[in-house]
């Protein structure tokens, strides 16, 4: 059975990211951030279990990269990344990498797993309480154009 988005297409399909992806990631990643990532950062976590995508019939359309890191015991999962490409939004991709990316540190057996957002991006907080993250606490300034970073927690 063929799963689609809200705008009738067919749901992308969600898998590990290959160099052969990376481009299209970078583009991505260009398209959503005022500080995008460098194309180098994403082919360090090429062999990351959490670095997935999202592929439809026109390419790459979304990704997330998490890893895990160590914690006094058991790992702490972090979702570094995340974005979807701009005219793809609100079919519900984000939330479709985000599940999969936590599925993925759950079996890393994480006890919980951490993300930086942007105070103002009010989409990407309402997707991360949906998911049960919390706000834990506020880093003043975080990114470079002055605005405050939420980190955001949710146990396994």
């Amino acid at each position: 059975m063929t799963t689609t988005s809200p705008r009738g297409r067919p749901a992308p399909e969600i898998r590990p990211a290959v160099r052969a992806d990376l481009l299209e990631v970078f583009r991505i990643e260009q398209a959503s951030f005022p500080q995008p990532w460098p194309f180098s950062a994403f082919e360090g976590f090429l062999d990351a279990p959490g670095f997935l995508v999202a592929v439809a019939e026109e390419g790459v359309v979304g990704y997330v990269v998490a890893d895990t890191v160590p914690n006094h015991g058991r790992p702490l999962g972090h979702v570094k990344d995340i974005a979807v490409r701009p005219d793809r939004r609100g079919e519900g991709i984000g939330a479709s990498l985000l599940e999969r990316a936590l599925a993925v540190l759950a079996r890393e057996d994480t006890a919980r797993v951490k993300l930086e957002v942007r105070a103002g991006n009010d989409a990407a907080i309402r997707l991360y309480r949906g998911f049960g993250f919390t706000h834990h606490h506020t880093v003043p300034r975080y990114y470079d154009d002055g605005e405050d970073a939420l980190v955001m927690l949710r146990g396994f």
